[in-house]
């Protein structure tokens, strides 16, 4: 397999960075389409267990994608450029925008090209719901925490810190109420190697 540049990395976090618009879960279907489809540097089941890392820990959710990509796939420095690149261009362009912003922010033009953008983030926030429930195992539990979970993000005030570490401690629990006598594949082959060498 070919080794993977630090510039193809840059470039790649560059553009996911400069063309996606409402925030980090606008942009998991973008990056899923680029890390995914085209470069096949992670497996969607390597996405969605690096979603769920990179939501559980603190920073921002982009970022935190970004960096776990870039270090599996050239280490540190990896980790390191891809973040600077999905990083630069809002740095960029927050800091032209912001000096002239309060003169924008009443321009006409400027109200319906960022409504227009509000309007494609929803669309691909939605995308990445979809892609993400396809992946998800089907079973009871998950179902659950997936519904209330929802609901509580919806219709309450509850920080979704909060959410995610219900969520957390839920599967923990499950998994030691109804998977305790399961082992673990490790496990399994463990065992398995040590019959072997008896």
């Amino acid at each position: 397999m070919k080794s993977t540049s630090l510039w193809q990395l840059f470039w790649t976090f560059f553009k996911i960075g400069a063309f996606t618009f409402g925030g980090g879960w606008s942009l998991i279907a973008v990056m899923e389409e680029e890390v995914v489809v085209r470069r096949k540097w992670a497996t969607p089941d390597d996405m969605l267990e690096m979603l769920i890392i990179s939501e559980s820990t603190p920073g921002v959710i982009a970022v935190n994608m970004a960096t776990s990509i870039g270090y599996r796939q050239r280490g540190f420095w990896g980790a390191l450029v891809a973040t600077m690149g999905v990083v630069v261009p809002s740095f960029v362009i927050i800091s032209a925008l912001s000096f002239g912003l309060e003169a924008l922010a009443q321009n006409k033009w400027y109200q319906a090209v960022f409504y227009g953008i509000q309007v494609g983030a929803i669309v691909l926030i939605l995308n990445a719901f979809l892609k993400l429930f396809k992946q998800l195992e089907k079973n009871a539990s998950n179902l659950i925490v997936m519904v209330v979970a929802l609901s509580v993000s919806l219709f309450t005030n509850v920080n979704v810190v909060f959410v995610i570490i219900a969520g957390a401690v839920f599967g923990i629990l499950v998994n030691c109420v109804f998977n305790k006598n399961k082992r673990l594949p490790a496990e399994a082959v463990g065992e398995a190697t040590k019959k072997e060498d008896e």
